[in-house]
């Protein structure tokens, strides 16, 4: 290499503007990287030496430029003769070499650092030098081991990952996340939430949207979601997720990329959980039903206090039907909840006119099974008259009979109905009502008893 190329980013080139604009650039992207850059002649003298190498070894441009080799300043004497062969043996050697060697800083210290070494052509093509690429190896092995991480979370991760772009749409997805979302890898990509998810998905968003303006959220939250799977179908599932922003490293004022998104299926523990709570709740208020029960003079009374009580977080209204001593079969009101505002349960005399229950009604079909039935609207338009073909309070959607049996009679039937808002009733829920139709079974029994007008 000429002289003037010798003294690299310290020396003038010459009078030649051209040239003297190509040597600002060069300068100019040299010390700009953000490697630390060295280059060597054929000779082995220092040519180029970059700001990045200043600062991880503290000797400038003017203290290395010029110098032969590392030996006796960047390199133990001891080292020297091994470092220099192995760098300048790339000139004679295809591609790029790597090297790890412990270089010496100008304090005195020694550093262990990776390097990338590569021929310099000179225009005959021959080997005119080398160029030299290096960095800290703790660096390094920083950078491999986020690479790691990131390809180990997109190929075998056991949760969902996703990295959603600052639209809030998603940019990757590992497998686990696809399937989670009942698609493919690549058919997510770019597409709304909402294109993937019915339910659920303004709380998601929301949630995005606050980290990519303030940030990750201190703890994991849960989500309810109801996915939108192919052919229709729909599926309800809770996910404990967890947030990080992402940032730019290149830019010196953060600029988000987007959010990476962490999420494991937690549905069957947050079921049991709730089941668990509910199974609580439920025998808690059996309990409390009980204790008030037993403080009513009238039996008739206790019986709409069994009442009132199963209401709590179990159904909107609830009606007592009692048999009658005719035939056929027929049921008159008893007890039945407010259909307006809510209130305690209002007590009926015995006696009314029956109620005008169709063949086929569910109180009737409770009556001849000696067993409890459940009952729902059909979607469309039959939901609006459903329950006034019933005799049902308006608004009701889902039914549950459970029947009154005390001393191996039937007395009549508890209906339980609830609105569009609640779920339909399940088989646990029927278990619940006929716990509490026992209870009231008995109290109903002993009015009959103590009570025979009623």
């Amino acid at each position: 290499m000429s002289a003037s190329r010798r003294s690299g980013t310290a020396d003038a080139l010459g009078p030649d503007e051209p040239e003297r604009d190509g040597a600002d650039l060069l300068a100019a992207l040299l010390d700009g990287m953000d490697a630390a850059l060295c280059a060597f002649d054929a000779d082995g003298v220092v040519t180029h030496w970059n700001r990045e190498a200043e600062r991880i070894l503290g000797w400038s441009a003017a203290e290395a430029v010029g110098r032969t080799g590392f030996a006796g300043w960047a390199v133990r004497s001891a080292d020297a003769d091994e470092v220099q062969g192995r760098i300048l043996a790339a000139m004679h050697a295809p591609g790029r070499q790597v090297n790890e060697f412990a270089l010496v800083t100008k304090d005195g210290g020694r550093i262990l650092v990776r390097t990338q070494s590569a021929a310099v052509r000179g225009p005959d093509g021959k080997p005119a030098g080398v160029y030299c690429a290096f960095s800290e190896v703790h660096t390094q092995i920083d950078l491999e081991r986020s690479i790691a991480l990131s390809e180990a979370l997109f190929e075998d991760a056991a949760w969902g990952v996703v990295l959603v772009d600052a639209d809030l749409r998603p940019a990757v997805v590992n497998a686990h996340a696809a399937r989670a979302l009942g698609s493919g890898r690549t058919a997510v990509l770019g597409r709304p939430l909402g294109d993937l998810i019915a339910q659920g998905v303004e709380e998601l968003e929301s949630a995005l949207a606050h980290v990519l303006a303030e940030g990750a959220p201190p703890s994991p939250m849960e989500v309810w979601v109801t996915l939108r799977l192919p052919e229709g179908r729909q599926e309800r599932r809770c996910w404990r997720s967890g947030f990080v922003r992402l940032a730019s490293p290149l830019t010196e004022e953060p600029v988000p990329l987007g959010v990476g998104w962490l999420f494991q299926d937690v549905t069957e523990a947050k079921q049991s959980e709730q089941e668990a709570a509910q199974l609580r709740f439920r025998g808690l208020q059996l309990h409390r039903a009980a204790r008030a029960a037993a403080e009513c003079e009238d039996p008739a009374e206790a019986a709409t206090v069994h009442l009132d009580f199963a209401l709590a977080g179990f159904a909107d209204h609830a009606l007592i039907d009692l048999v009658t001593d005719e035939e056929p079969l027929r049921l008159v009101r008893a007890a039945a909840t407010p259909s307006g505002a809510p209130g305690a349960s209002l007590l009926l005399m015995r006696g009314a006119l029956p109620v005008r229950y169709t063949e086929g009604h569910p109180a009737l079909q409770c009556v001849a099974r000696a067993g409890s039935v459940r009952a729902a609207a059909a979607d469309g338009t039959a939901a609006a008259t459903w329950a006034a073909d019933r005799q049902w309070p308006e608004g009701s959607v889902f039914g549950l009979c459970a029947v009154l049996r005390s001393r191996g009679r039937t007395l009549g039937v508890v209906t339980f109905l609830r609105g569009a808002s609640r779920a339909a009733f399940e088989r646990g829920d029927a278990t619940y009502a006929e716990s509490v139709a026992v209870r009231i079974a008995a109290a109903v029994d002993l009015a009959l008893v103590t009570s025979p007008g009623r």
